[in-house]
């Protein structure tokens, strides 16, 4: 009942961002197509869809090929404008997942490796001329976050949807939790459902793309993937990676369900402490945890809450032997060879 009553308001958002779409399709607002390679990684639904573990995925894929940029607006930071990552850099001055992609790429590298270049800034346009200055010879840029960034057309839009919520079961603002309307997927060159489980049947795959099909283009290739976890990895001598039984969750993750659920599979799980997504942690967040550790068990976290914990625990003199991680990669249900082959070939 009550969702009905906010129809009237779904529309209006909506319609909004539809004039606003139009208003980029028709170039009445001035587009910047980067004269370099440059691929879109977004969604049209707020938060939760595993943008960052993506843009992972292509990073490792397209950096054999040459020098490489991400580009993101750093949600949750406390700066503004463009800013290139370097080792002073953290979770407040860019924010938690280009850090998370700065400490696995932009740094550490063996001296025949190119670091990548991570950086942020919320006008993209003005933030891809500045990269090109800093590295001419790049070859490609991944902008994370960025379906919804009209200014910046890219070569390749990568539409991202959650299996438990895709978006043609979804509604706009503020009835739903849609950026804007459903026929927005029209824009995506593929689209790849994420969070899938490994036993996601093929009927049902079919009939979800269909469904894709419905509000996208009838021919654009539609993938699935999942997430397959490592190891856990401690924070203090990542060679420590087995022998974990009770364990208590750390999460500042949106929609951490499955993780939960992955936890409670392989190990004991004490306690789930979850956070809000992009959760900026604080020295009594950590005690409260710490005193209330049981004995023998230890701290699990995410990549992503890793980045922000290890740092407090540095400054606040935290017992960091007691917290593991756990890695994340993404993984394609099937044709991931037909995607890799996609993601070269697309380049102009």
């Amino acid at each position: 009942m009550f969702n009905r009553l906010l129809n009237p308001l779904n529309w209006l958002y909506g319609g909004i961002t539809d004039i606003r779409n139009a208003l980029y399709d028709r170039r009445i607002i001035t587009v910047l197509r980067p004269p370099i390679y440059t691929i879109g990684v977004g969604n049209i639904t707020v938060g939760g869809t595993g943008k960052t573990p993506h843009v992972d995925y292509l990073v490792r894929l397209l950096k054999p090929f040459g020098p490489l940029a991400t580009l993101s607006r750093g949600y949750g930071r406390r700066t503004k404008g463009f800013r290139l990552a370097t080792d002073a850099d953290t979770a407040d001055t860019i924010g938690d997942e280009p850090l998370l992609l700065y400490r696995k790429h932009g740094q550490n590298q063996r001296v025949d490796q190119t670091p990548v270049l991570i950086s942020v800034g919320e006008k993209r346009a003005e933030a891809i001329p500045e990269l090109l200055k800093i590295n001419p010879d790049l070859q490609v840029i991944i902008l994370d976050d960025a379906f919804q960034h009209r200014p910046v057309q890219a070569h390749l839009n990568l539409l991202l949807t959650d299996y438990h919520r895709p978006f043609y079961d979804d509604q706009p603002f503020p009835g739903g939790r849609l950026r804007e309307r459903r026929h927005g997927a029209r824009r995506a060159d593929a689209v790849l459902v994420t969070k899938c489980p490994d036993g996601l049947i093929g009927s049902e795959q079919l009939a979800m793309q269909d469904r894709i099909r419905a509000y996208g283009r009838a021919d654009v290739p539609v993938f699935f993937t999942g997430f397959r976890y490592g190891d856990p990895i401690n924070f203090v001598n990542p060679s420590i990676r087995t022998g974990l039984k009770s364990v208590v969750l750390v999460s500042g993750i949106a929609r951490p369900e499955s993780l939960e659920t992955y936890v409670k599979s392989h190990f004991s799980l004490v306690r789930h402490w979850r956070f809000a997504d992009h959760y900026r942690y604080t020295a009594d967040d950590l005690k409260r945890i710490l005193d209330e550790l049981p004995v023998g068990a230890t701290v699990l976290t995410t990549e992503k809450d890793f980045v922000k914990l290890a740092p407090l625990l540095a400054e606040t003199g935290g017992d960091a032997s007691r917290f593991a991680y756990l890695p994340i990669d993404v993984q394609f249900l099937k044709d991931e060879e037909l995607f890799r082959e996609m993601i070269q070939k697309s380049q102009p």
